[in-house]
């Protein structure tokens, strides 16, 4: 073999390599999908449709449906479509990302909103340090007894119960300062 044909076979061959090492070290095509969450993507979750509780929201409609059938039958080991919006709450929600942005919570990032007549705003967010304001833990450590129904707590997921029922529930939605049609 010549030094000039010794030459060009390293060449290819470091080229296959680069090929294939960054194939496995470029982000999955679920990472670049990832969606941009701003105040504006939180309206008044009244406006929203909901399963038993919890409101709904994405922005298309195919994954809304499948978001709330998931939620319906309580499926367990089934992951909720990136871009899903749940919330219980006006002033707390809870948005699906990649599982590689939030890998602590299986994708889902936590928020403490502020809500008030002019819209929302974000007081804080992330995956492990967001307290929930009902019950004083963070987010996470409430929702992790829940990672087999993709960190989304319900009654039978094995999350800590609400110190709240129901009907005040249902009077906090009701209660929704960005509510219009009063």
């Amino acid at each position: 073999m010549t030094t000039f044909t010794r030459q060009i076979s390293i060449w290819v061959c470091t080229g296959i390599l680069l090929a294939v090492w960054l194939s496995f070290s470029m982000p999955s095509s679920a990472a670049a999908q990832d969606i941009t969450v701003s105040e504006q993507s939180f309206g008044c979750i009244l406006d929203w449709p909901k399963v038993r509780n919890t409101r709904f929201k994405h922005e298309d409609p195919a994954k809304l449906k499948e978001a709330m059938r998931i939620f319906r039958e309580s499926e367990p080991d089934k992951e909720y479509p990136v871009g899903t919006i749940l919330q219980l709450v006006p002033f707390e929600a809870m948005v699906k990302h990649p599982r590689e942005t939030f890998p602590k919570s299986n994708g889902w990032e936590f928020f403490a909103l502020e809500v008030s007549e002019a819209g929302t705003k974000i007081r804080d967010r992330g995956d492990d340090h967001v307290v929930n304001l009902l019950l004083g833990a963070s987010c996470q450590s409430c929702h992790q007894p829940a990672a087999k129904f993709d960190f989304v707590c319900e009654k039978g997921h094995g999350c800590a119960p609400l110190s709240i029922d129901d009907q005040t529930i249902a009077e906090l939605q009701k209660a929704d300062l960005r509510w219009t049609k009063k």
